[in-house]
């Protein structure tokens, strides 16, 4: 036999090898993934099934009002205060702690060469 031939074999068993495994855990997940068929044991209580409406509201519900309350108590104080909200307005001016009182580009020129006013003073 050629090497070539060989060595498409060996890749086929070992495809059909890799298939063959994957399908049996898949398989065997399923199974495993499947419900017990069990019944209720004797001491337990058996409930009643659950509407499903009322635990669609009950579990988009409480969140819903949950988030209404806590929006409400974060605005109403400031409602109470009397400000106003409107979207997109624009806050306060921003203002520059330490810098100049007037624009940057009324900052003072240095008096003199060895004064250090006025911007960077890089060297090589």
């Amino acid at each position: 036999m050629n090497t070539s031939t060989d060595s498409r074999a060996v890749r086929r068993a070992a495809r059909f090898a890799t298939v063959t495994a994957m399908f049996g855990i898949l398989a065997g997940a399923a199974v495993l993934a499947s419900p017990a068929q069990a019944s209720v044991p004797d001491g337990w209580s058996n409930p009643a099934d659950v509407d499903p409406l009322h635990a669609i509201a009950l579990l988009a519900g409480v969140p819903l009002l949950l988030f209404v309350v806590i929006a409400l108590a974060v605005y109403l104080p400031s409602l109470a205060r009397g400000e106003k909200f409107s979207g997109g307005a624009a806050g306060p001016d921003p203002e520059w702690f330490g810098g100049p009182r007037k624009g940057n580009d009324e900052l003072a020129a240095p008096d003199t060469a060895e004064s250090q006013a006025g911007g960077a003073s890089g060297q090589w």
